[in-house]
């Protein structure tokens, strides 16, 4: 699909549609939705649309169908995939505007919301309700509940809870035809034809657009506790991990830090809740949560207890809000933080948890091999650990080709080991040339015809996860 003008005519339509104040066509508020987190990729949109209801959002869809106009969805712009960039140009449909929480259904244990709420606030409403909404990624505090679903968005509290598909129950969503459907119904059991619901989370914005999301909520766990503790090796602690699980514990949070990394976000925080000692190779945070503290307090002595078996060091224990509220900073710091030290390329790899050791000693043992330094931290809990490289001498860009024979032999390593190329990051434009390594033709033939069924003309984010 080649770049072409779009008409004076289509844009004055838009303009009826949205308002003028809602089109932007030049200027530096166009700027940044060329860029997401995604390394230094920069595609221009020609146009850029705030429309604020879904039957704007299907007169738009209608129009750009018609003249076969390319379409990105975008939220807050923070995917490292490169999921809502243009780089086909053409429109780019936020849906910043749509930042409402509808409805907090307290009895059903459920909250209608549109997508361009930002999922920490999201979380503290309903938390103000005694409620629980677990799914919390690193950008939490600005990226959209929209894009979690685009997504399948995970983070730390997936270990015990799940990530965002495991809480969508319902989804209004517009079609590339310009239709508007809801996907599903609001109750907790649906065996009612083929789900579509699961069908449009982690679709990456490639099948529809989301307009209306309804998640199923939980009680919000009265008390949680939190330790950190420090390995001699970081394969001792990716089996300490597995070793947690055998011995009937599930945390509520279980998260890696190699101490490089972790130096890194200390030092950009000019935090001192993290005293690294002499000989410490990683970290390991673990957190229980629950409504008795007793039990909660018998379930970290015997973690601990565990973990001791594994070589670990002196273990903090982070005994009230502050200590904790700060252990969690150093951690959800520690990408951009890495990112900002020369590691610009960040992996997201995820394997069944035993490979872990696996997977650490195959990356650093790939690093001496090709010539690249590493980083590695992640959700230890369920095998999902982001891995940050840089190497000297290259550009460090995913187009560079020695980075690219460096990512596939990571991800070759990582399908042996039983696993895959993305845990909560998606494929977007950067991973797709890595798909053959998970996928067949035949498979990759089966994804491509439901995108047709769904978008015959390939209006919708095209040339995402596949060509």
């Amino acid at each position: 699909m080649s770049q072409k003008a779009i008409e004076q005519s289509v844009l004055d339509s838009f303009r009826k549609i949205c308002g003028d104040a809602f089109v932007i066509t030049e200027g530096e508020d166009k700027e940044k939705y060329a860029e997401d987190h995604t390394e230094t990729l920069h595609f221009m949109p020609q146009v850029v649309l705030k429309p604020r209801s879904a039957e704007e959002i299907s007169s738009i869809l209608k129009i750009c169908n018609t003249h076969l106009i390319p379409v990105t969805p975008r939220g807050a712009g923070t995917g490292l995939t490169g999921g809502a960039l243009p780089h086909l140009g053409g429109v780019v449909i936020s849906t910043e505007r749509f930042n409402t929480i509808l409805e907090i259904d307290e009895k059903n244990l459920q909250v209608t919301t549109e997508p361009g709420v930002i999922t920490q606030v999201l979380m503290d409403a309903v938390k103000e309700k005694g409620l629980f909404y677990p799914p919390d990624p690193a950008s939490r505090g600005s990226c959209f509940i929209g894009g979690n679903i685009s997504e399948n968005s995970g983070g730390p509290k997936a270990v015990k809870y799940g990530v965002v598909k495991d809480y969508v129950l319902n989804l209004e969503v517009v079609l590339p035809s310009g239709e508007i459907m809801w996907t599903g119904a609001n109750v907790l059991k649906n065996a009612t034809g083929y789900n579509l619901t699961q069908l449009i989370v982690g679709s990456e914005g490639t099948l529809g657009i989301v307009t209306k999301i309804v998640l199923r909520l939980l009680p919000h766990p009265k008390h949680d506790l939190l330790m950190l503790v420090p390995f001699r090796e970081v394969e001792k602690a990716c089996e300490a991990v597995s070793a947690i699980f055998r011995a009937g514990y599930t945390p509520s949070g279980l998260e890696l830090m190699e101490i490089d990394g972790l130096k890194i976000a200390v030092r950009s925080l000019d935090s001192t809740s993290v005293q690294v000692t002499e000989g410490t190779a990683a970290h390991l945070i673990v957190e229980v949560d629950g409504n008795h503290m007793d039990t909660l307090m018998q379930e970290i002595e015997a973690i601990s207890e565990v973990l001791m078996q594994y070589d670990c060091g002196e273990i903090y224990f982070a005994d009230n809000a502050a200590p904790k509220e700060e252990l969690w900073k150093v951690r959800r710091r520690l990408p951009e933080a890495v990112k900002n030290d020369g590691y610009s390329i960040e992996e997201d790899t995820v394997v069944p948890r035993y490979q872990l050791p696996a997977l650490i000693k195959g990356v650093k043992k790939l690093g001496d091999e090709y010539g690249f330094k590493s980083v590695c931290f992640g959700h230890a809990g369920d095998g999902n650990l982001h891995i940050r490289i840089k190497k000297e001498g290259t550009d460090n860009t995913q187009d560079d080709p020695e980075i690219i024979k460096c990512l596939r032999a990571l991800f070759a390593l990582v399908k042996e080991l039983g696993g895959t190329i993305s845990g909560e990051h998606g494929i977007g434009l950067v991973q797709k040339r890595f798909m053959d390594i998970m996928f067949t033709p035949s498979q990759i033939d089966l994804m491509k015809g439901i995108k047709k069924v769904f978008d015959p003309n390939n209006i919708l984010n095209a040339g995402k996860i596949f060509d």
